[in-house]
C-alpha cells in the first residue's frame, strides 16, 4: 500500500507538472500569436477600422477577377472616412484585377504574398478623357486607358505594405503598342489626380504597361521604399513620373527600366501651358537606377507648366544611358529652373552631363512654334563616373540659350570607346569648377562652387505614425 501511495503521489505531481508546463507553452505561444499576428507600419495616418478583401468576395486563385470585390470593397470603407478612416488589408495570394478607384482617408496595405495581378483583357480598362495638361494626342485619339489603380480629387490616401507586389503583366500591351495597333494610349500602374496627403511606401511595382507610379496635380507627396522593375527593352515604362505636382518626397528607391527611372513632368506644349501647374519643391535621395536607354533623372520633355526647385542628391546608376537629363524643345514654353543635384555615382554611362532643346515630339499640330522654354540655375556637385562615352553634351536654343549652368568637383573617367570630342556645347552659358575632363570654352573654370539649398523643404519634415493591422493567414 505504501508503495502504491507513494507511486500514485509521484503520478499525480508528474500530471501537475506537466499540465503547468503546458500552461506555460500555451501562454507563450499565445504571445507569439499575438506579436506575429500584428503588423506595424509607418505612415502619414493611421486607420481606425479595417477590412479584408475576402470578406467581399475576393478569391486570391491569381484566376478569379476580383474587381468588383475592390470597388465593393473600397464603397464600404468610404462611409469611415470622417471617423478614422479606413484600410483595406489585401493577404497573401494572387489577386486578379481590372481598374479601380480609390477613396479618400484609405490605406490599401498589400500583406507579403499579396500579389496584385492586372487584367490583360482591354475591356477591364475603361477609356477615360485625356489629361487636361496633355490634350488628346493625333497618335491615340480615342484617348486613354484607366490605370489599374485610380484616384482623384482625394485627401489622405496610402497605397503600402509589406513589400507585396503590384504586376501590371505588360506583355500583351507592349506587343501591341509595338505593332502600333492602340487608339488609346496604354494604362499606367497607379495614378492619382488632384490628391493632397498621399504616400505610396514599401511596394513592388513590375511590369506595367506604361509608367508605373504617375502622380499628377497632386500636393504633400511621399513616396519611399519603392523597387520598381521592367524589361529594359521596353518603351515607355518609367518608374515615378512626378507631374504637375508640389511638394514631393522621393527616397530610397531602387528602379530599373526600359525608360526615365524618374521623369519630373508638368504638361506638354500648349495644354501644360493653359493648365500652368508646376513641379515644384522636390526632392530625390537615395535612388539607384538601371535603364540602359534612358535617364536617371529626366526633367521634362513636357514641362510646358514649369519646373523649379529640384534637390537630388545620393544618386546611383549603372549602365544607364544618362544622369540628371534636361530635354525641352521649342513649342514647350515653361520653365526649368533652380535644380539642384549633389553626390552622384555613376558607371558604364552614355552621357554624364546632357541638356538637350531638340526633343521634338509634339501631342498635335496646335503648339506655339515661339514658345521657348527658360532654363536657367543648374547646379551639379560631387559627380564620380567610371566608364563614361561622353561627359558631356549641352545644347540650348539659338533664339533661347541655357543660362545658369554650373558643374563642381566632377570626376569623369572615360571607357575604352569613348567619344574622341567629350564635350558638345552650343547656346548654353555657366561656369565650371575642377571638373575633368575639362569642360567645353562655354563653361569657363572659376573659383566658384556650385550651390545646393540648405533649408529643408515642408514635405521633408513630415514625420511618420506607426500604425498597425491584423495579419491574416489564409
Amino acid at each position: 500500500m505504501a508503495l502504491c501511495s507513494k507511486s500514485r503521489r509521484l503520478n499525480i505531481l508528474e500530471i501537475l507538472w506537466v499540465f503547468v508546463l503546458l500552461l506555460f507553452a500555451e501562454t507563450k505561444s499565445v504571445q507569439i500569436l499575438k506579436k506575429e499576428t500584428t503588423i506595424k507600419y509607418a505612415a502619414i495616418s493611421c486607420r481606425k477600422h479595417t477590412a479584408v478583401l475576402t470578406e467581399f468576395g475576393g478569391v486570391g486563385d491569381g484566376k478569379t477577377l476580383n474587381t468588383k470585390a475592390f470597388k465593393s470593397a473600397i464603397a464600404n470603407l468610404s462611409n469611415y472616412a470622417s471617423d478614422g478612416g479606413a484600410q483595406l488589408l489585401v493577404p497573401p495570394g494572387k489577386w486578379l484585377t481590372g481598374s479601380f478607384n480609390l477613396t479618400s482617408h484609405f490605406t490599401l496595405f498589400l500583406q507579403k504574398g499579396a500579389v496584385l495581378l492586372a487584367s490583360q483583357n482591354e475591356a477591364d480598362f475603361p477609356i477615360i478623357d485625356p489629361l487636361p495638361s496633355y490634350g488628346r494626342e493625333k497618335n491615340f485619339t480615342a484617348g486613354r486607358f484607366a490605370s489599374l489603380i485610380l484616384g482623384m480629387n482625394l485627401t489622405d490616401v496610402v497605397i503600402t505594405g509589406e513589400n507585396g507586389t503590384i504586376d501590371g503583366q505588360g506583355a500583351p500591351w507592349w506587343d501591341k503598342y509595338k505593332k502600333g495597333l492602340f487608339k488609346a494610349s496604354r494604362p499606367f500602374l497607379i495614378e492619382l489626380m488632384y490628391t493632397n496627403r498621399l504616400q505610396i511606401s514599401n511596394v513592388t511595382l513590375i511590369n506595367s504597361p506604361s509608367w508605373h507610379l504617375h502622380p499628377i496635380y497632386c500636393r504633400n507627396v511621399v513616396i519611399q521604399w519603392l523597387t520598381i522593375l521592367a524589361p529594359v527593352q521596353v518603351p515607355n515604362t518609367d518608374g515615378i513620373n512626378p507631374d504637375s505636382c508640389a511638394n514631393v518626397r522621393i527616397e530610397d528607391i531602387f528602379i530599373v527600366s526600359g525608360d526615365d527611372c524618374i521623369a519630373v513632368k508638368s504638361g506638354w506644349d500648349e495644354y501644360g501651358i493653359k493648365v500652368g501647374m508646376p513641379t515644384k519643391h522636390l526632392i530625390v535621395r537615395r535612388l539607384t537606377c538601371i535603364s540602359p536607354h534612358s535617364a536617371t533623372i529626366a526633367i521634362g520633355s513636357e514641362m510646358s507648366g514649369g519646373v523649379q526647385d529640384v534637390r537630388a542628391e545620393d544618386i546611383a546608376a549603372f549602365n544607364t544611358e544618362s544622369a540628371v537629363r534636361i530635354k525641352t524643345a521649342p513649342g514647350r514654353g515653361g520653365y526649368v529652373k533652380d535644380i539642384f543635384v549633389r553626390r552622384m555615382t555613376l558607371k558604364t554611362m552614355k552621357y554624364v552631363f546632357w541638356v538637350s532643346g531638340g526633343y521634338k515630339s509634339h501631342p498635335d499640330d496646335g503648339y506655339d512654334p515661339n514658345a521657348f522654354p527658360k532654363i536657367n540655375n543648374i547646379n551639379y556637385i560631387d559627380v564620380v563616373a567610371e566608364n563614361v562615352n561622353i561627359t558631356g553634351s549641352l545644347d540650348g536654343l539659338p533664339n533661347d540659350p541655357f543660362t545658369g549652368i554650373c558643374i563642381f568637383n566632377a570626376t569623369i573617367t572615360l571607357s575604352g570607346t569613348a567619344k574622341k570630342v567629350q564635350w558638345n556645347c552650343t547656346h548654353v552659358q555657366g561656369v565650371s569648377n575642377n571638373v575633368t575632363p575639362k569642360p567645353c570654352d562655354l563653361l569657363p573654370e572659376k573659383a566658384t562652387r556650385c550651390s545646393f539649398p540648405k533649408d529643408k523643404l515642408r514635405i521633408e519634415r513630415v514625420h511618420m505614425k506607426t500604425c498597425s493591422v491584423k495579419k491574416i493567414c489564409l
